[in-house]
């Protein structure tokens, strides 16, 4: 019998909630951010009415003919490499900017979201390995990012975020996320609210599990939610 996404939903939760009992953590500190890149958004809506509260997105435009659609209140994540020059639609279309990796966009963020009136929680993206055909600042530009969300009215910065390389075995991807986890800490003290900084998005469908043992309290997960995409849309 074919599953649905209602199934798939449910089967991921459980798995979330195995990988932090393991790890001796609350499951309910974990969240799913549904990654719907190329995904119809007639799945999309059935995801929501399924219960998923979180929706991430790579692209402004995909995001904004599917915000047309869904009409449910659900969280807009930002997930791809945004160019500063699309950074006032994003901040008209996302609650939450994940890939923050460089100061340029730090102030141009800044700028659109005071003018738009809006405050906009943001996240910095580290690069922890190094490889050039993925975006995200090097680690030890994280904390001069951090600073500069810190300076401004209108952003908050609430966590890192990686994409690790991608691994056959899901234990390959352990060190990045144990080692995202640790440069957070070291960090958390730059940033002026106590509860800021308090989250950390990794893990997609093949190593989302590692991730939440390694102290995951976003996955972003897509091919495992609404199975493999279509690659022409």
């Amino acid at each position: 019998m074919k599953m649905t996404i209602r199934d798939r939903l449910e089967t991921i939760r459980e798995r979330i909630s195995a990988a932090a009992l393991r790890a001796g953590r609350d499951p309910s500190e974990v969240d799913l951010v549904a990654a719907v890149k190329r995904v119809p958004a007639d799945r999309v809506l059935e995801a929501v009415e399924a219960g998923v509260k979180m929706l991430g997105e790579n692209y402004v435009q995909e995001a904004r003919s599917l915000k047309e659609k869904v009409v449910s209140p659900v969280r807009w994540h930002m997930i791809g490499h945004l160019q500063s020059n699309k950074a006032r639609q994003a901040v008209r279309l996302f609650d939450v900017i994940e890939t923050v990796d460089r100061e340029k966009l730090v102030n141009e963020l800044e700028r659109c979201a005071r003018e738009e009136g809006r405050n906009l929680d943001v996240m910095i993206q580290v690069n922890l390995a190094g490889e050039a055909t993925k975006s995200g600042a090097d680690p030890d530009q994280a904390r001069p990012l951090i600073e500069a969300v810190a300076a401004c009215r209108n952003l908050r910065c609430v966590g890192l975020m990686t994409l690790p390389p991608l691994f056959d075995d899901p234990e390959g991807a352990r060190p990045y996320f144990a080692e995202l986890r640790r440069l957070r800490d070291r960090l958390r003290p730059l940033v002026p609210q106590g509860g800021e900084l308090a989250e950390l998005s990794m893990g997609m469908s093949g190593d989302f599990e590692v991730a939440v043992e390694e102290g995951a309290s976003l996955v972003r997960i897509g091919t495992a939610l609404f199975g493999p995409r279509n690659p022409d849309r």
